[in-house]
């Protein structure tokens, strides 16, 4: 059941909700009231999904799972921690032999668009990253690792056990927690998070990711427009 907290930040869980079905592939939609960015959790069955195109770009990111990444029939093999941009009007479909499942944003947001936009003319796609070939970039006591820096940031980042200073961004967020367990904060109001939570953050809403586990907690996170996992604003300085 989806947790709403001060601001309009919102958690819910991966396979909250009734998903859209078409062939082997599930979708589940879990930000409502964003202006810039989704938030969605596609899971594959076995066999070869439908074929899916955009009118805007697109990050995904393989949570759990192996199969095969067909990019304007281009075949690419994919395995957990892999980060894949999809620009507008590239055709992409996912085949695998057992359940993969796979975190998306869409930026800006394309409100009701169909899973398969009408084609259109575009550049050849990018390849799919894995998270082990990215730096590791520190901050503070964190670190984090950019995957995709293109219109949209999307970065997988770890926090030690404990609570950072409260921060805002001038952008709205998307988090999927990885791994590990701990307490998302908006303002005055928190709740608890595990691997599997989703959480949508708005623009300017104060907030930060607590850490109550003994090891550390791993998320991604995608923002729009692109920029630095780094940036933080202290909601007590002008």
């Amino acid at each position: 059941m989806a947790e709403l907290l001060e601001g309009g930040c919102r958690i819910t869980t991966l396979r909250e909700g009734q998903p859209q079905r078409s062939g082997t592939l599930s979708v589940y939609n879990h930000v409502l009231g964003a202006q810039a960015i989704t938030l969605r959790i596609l899971e594959f069955a076995a066999g070869r999904s439908p074929e899916l195109r955009n009118t805007v770009d697109e990050v995904l990111f393989v949570i759990e799972g192996q199969g095969t990444l067909f990019l304007d029939g281009t075949p690419h093999a994919i395995v957990a921690e892999t980060g894949i941009h999809i620009a507008p009007g590239v055709t992409y479909a996912i085949e695998c032999n057992a359940p993969l499942l796979v975190a998306s944003s869409r930026c800006p947001d394309p409100a009701d668009a169909p899973l398969c936009a009408p084609a259109a003319p575009h550049d050849a796609p990018s390849p799919p990253v894995a998270l082990a070939d990215q730096r590791a970039r520190p901050t503070a006591d964190r670190w984090y690792r950019t995957m995709i820096d293109a219109i949209v940031t999307q970065f997988v980042g770890g926090i030690p056990p404990g609570r950072a200073p409260d921060h805002y961004h001038h952008y709205e967020e998307v988090l999927c927690i990885l791994r590990g367990r701990g307490r998302m904060w908006a303002g005055e109001t928190h709740a608890p998070i595990a691997a599997g939570s989703c959480i949508y953050l708005p623009r300017g809403q104060v907030h930060c990711v607590e850490n109550t586990g003994p090891g550390e907690l791993v998320l991604l996170g995608c923002f729009y427009p692109a920029g630095s996992p780094a940036v933080r604003y202290n909601p007590e300085t002008p």
